[in-house]
């Protein structure tokens, strides 16, 4: 091949097929690879299906290797590790969880301390606080693909930070002026808890998806478990407000935790517990305006690739075309989630009536809750740890878990005075702490994690902050209807939402369980491009489409060694930019190379020898043996 074959030969292939002069240059040289070339793009089909039973094993070993290295060198680095690239991602929610949480859990102490506040103005705190959120999911959702996911990190902070010196803060000369200035403070602050749905959601993938590497096989490994891990910080934000909650009424109430309640109390508790998270959320503001200056780079680099500026309409308007079965599958599922998820909340009263008739202690209801929350970050923890399983995974994560809510509340419906009421209390107990656990170890880490998976770069955010919107309609809808029917009809009502949760996942939802996220940038761009039957990748495998697309002939496309060609044109376009990068800064800089250009050597020295190239990276004591010499792969074999 000649050595001044010009890179858009290639780049226009890339990740959309062959140019159109028909010359498929890029893999022209293919059957001349070396052996330990070809095994560089290429594993035999007797390999792949002893690597997909190794992997696990293999990855977990090597992890916990790697964290006796880091304990040997440092006992707390792997604590360090920890918080820095999962609590710091998450303290946005773990924040905002702290806060929701605790304006349901001080509610029974200002009702005991205010009886005359009455119910209307309890359910108008809990509504507007819901319009707040769904406000912040929608229009911060349209920020972050349109200013950059920083933008939107930066401006929910600074909303959630104003919002919580207005709690802290807010006063009335009567008590209903009291009561007003406290609702439209939730109003507010909700907002910035709405955005932080989407912001991480969409920043935490992001972050994980390797850049200009012919791998990114931490994101296809990890993912989901980076997303989740930073998602389970708002279950840390409920269990830390209840202990925070215990603690000061012991302080304020002269270390008694029993009625009655003064109205001083009362104040003093909600202030403060408000006024802990302003602290938090302060640094929260300096961390994102001066530590996550890169946090809208990938979003700017798709945006790039696709010549689109400001808000994409073109890929919003794609989205709804090819994609709206997945919306119908992530924004349901949020919904149905939260009808349970709030539901259990609302339950809580009634089960804990059940085990203690005749409680009147604030206390009693909190110690309950701590034991729920418990539970519930068992759940948390065990979807963070499972979620990226292939044998497990996503859709089917979500399923089992919305149908082991479905049982844990279909049961007790048609027996209700029994479980609630008669010599079955102790089930009763155990279904109300299972429909926790699976509520967590199912939909609610899951539908946080598909809601911004199974969408475009462009669109990303606006698609999570949509679904998480129509969960929080769920919330709405339990909030109201259960003021209007009894705890019985509750438990026949809502069951079913868990089991059609579970028919809607199971047809609309695709599994996006290790799944690189730049086969759907690839794809993607096809689509955009207006030529969807050119992608032949792995996105369109039958395992990784619902079942609602497998039936439509979405997958009639996929044809792995069309894609074989294709991503080999890609690597090479890439590889040769990241050539030429490279050349430059060594101009530039003596010997000093871009770390985020570490290719394979074997790749290298194929892409070098099939262009006329010299990239460098097979240089010298790079090369050995067969990519060396440029044997063929049976000669190699042979040697062998």
């Amino acid at each position: 091949m000649a050595a001044d074959q010009s890179m858009g030969d290639y780049r226009m292939g890339a990740p959309c097929g062959p140019n159109s002069s028909g010359r498929r240059v890029a893999f022209a040289d293919l059957g001349g690879m070396s052996y330990h070339e070809a095994s560089a793009f290429h594993l035999p089909i007797a390999k792949r299906f002893r690597f997909v039973n190794k992997v696990n094993n293999a990855e977990a070993k090597k992890e916990l290797k790697s964290i006796g290295r880091m304990i040997k060198a440092d006992p707390l680095s792997p604590v360090g590790y920890y918080v820095r690239n999962m609590v710091i991602l998450g303290m946005g929610l773990l924040l905002e969880g702290y806060v929701l949480f605790s304006v349901g859990n001080v509610t029974p102490l200002l009702e005991a301390a205010f009886p005359h506040a009455g119910p209307v103005w309890q359910q108008a705190i809990t509504y507007l606080e819901v319009v707040g959120i769904i406000l912040g999911q929608i229009v911060v959702g349209i920020v972050g693909d349109w200013l950059g996911r920083r933008w939107g990190l930066i401006q929910d902070a600074l909303i959630m930070f104003v919002g919580l010196i207005m709690l802290t803060a807010c006063w009335g000369i009567t008590l209903n002026g009291w009561v007003i200035c406290y609702a439209l403070s939730l109003l507010f602050y909700g907002i910035g808890v709405g955005g932080e749905y989407p912001m991480t959601a969409t920043s935490g993938m992001e972050n994980a998806v390797g850049s200009g590497k012919i791998s990114t096989r931490e994101d296809r490994l990890h993912r989901g478990r980076r997303v989740t891990s930073a998602f389970l910080m708002q279950g840390w934000g409920q269990f830390l407000n209840q202990v925070v909650l215990i603690l000061l009424l012991l302080i304020f109430n002269s270390g008694s935790g029993n009625p009655p309640y003064d109205k001083v109390v009362a104040q003093w508790v909600f202030r403060v517990s408000f006024a802990i998270p302003a602290l938090g959320t302060l640094c929260l503001v300096y961390c994102r305006i001066y530590k996550m200056k890169s946090a809208s780079d990938a979003l700017q680099a798709a945006k790039k690739k696709q010549s689109a500026t400001g808000y994409d309409v073109k890929s919003l308007r794609l989205t709804f075309t090819y994609f709206g079965p997945r919306l119908i599958a992530t924004a349901f599922g949020w919904f149905a989630n939260d009808v349970f998820f709030y539901g259990n909340k609302l339950f809580q009263s009634q089960f804990i009536a059940a085990l203690n008739p005749n409680n009147e202690s604030v206390m009693t209801n909190w110690v309950w809750n701590l034991v729920n929350t418990g539970v519930a970050l068992v759940g948390y923890y065990l979807a963070s740890f499972l979620i990226d399983n292939k044998l497990y995974g996503r859709k089917w994560m979500q399923i089992i878990g919305f149908l082991g809510c479905f049982i844990c509340f279909i049961i007790p419906a048609f027996n209700y005075s029994y479980y609630a009421e008669g010599p079955g209390i102790r089930s009763f107990q155990a279904m109300y702490f299972l429909s926790s656990f699976f509520g967590q170890f199912g939909p609610n880490a899951v539908t946080f994690l598909v809601a911004a998976e199974v969408f475009p770069t462009p669109v990303r955010a606006s698609a999570h902050g949509f679904c998480a919107a129509c969960g929080k309609l769920g919330a709405l809808l339990a909030a109201i209807l259960f003021n209007y029917i009894n705890s019985r009809m509750r438990f026949l009502v809502v069951p079913w939402l868990g089991l059609l949760g579970g028919i809607v996942t199971y047809l609309f939802l695709p599994d996006t369980t290790g799944l690189d996220l730049k086969e759907q940038e690839r794809r993607w761009a096809c689509i955009r491009a207006g030529r969807e039957q050119d992608y032949h990748g792995i996105a369109i495998h039958r395992k990784h489409l619902s079942f609602w697309e497998r039936i439509r002939g979405v997958g009639k496309h996929y044809n792995a060694e069309e894609d074989y060609k294709q991503r080999i044109e890609g690597m090479r376009a890439d590889w040769e930019s990241a050539m030429e990068r490279r050349a430059a800064e060594e101009e530039a800089a003596g010997d000093l190379r871009n770390e985020n250009d570490c290719w394979s050597l074997d790749v290298s020295a194929f892409f070098e020898r099939t262009t006329g190239r010299t990239g460098g990276a097979a240089d010298g004591p790079y090369r050995n043996g067969a990519v060396a010499s440029g044997e063929s792969v049976d000669e190699a074999k042979e040697k062998e």
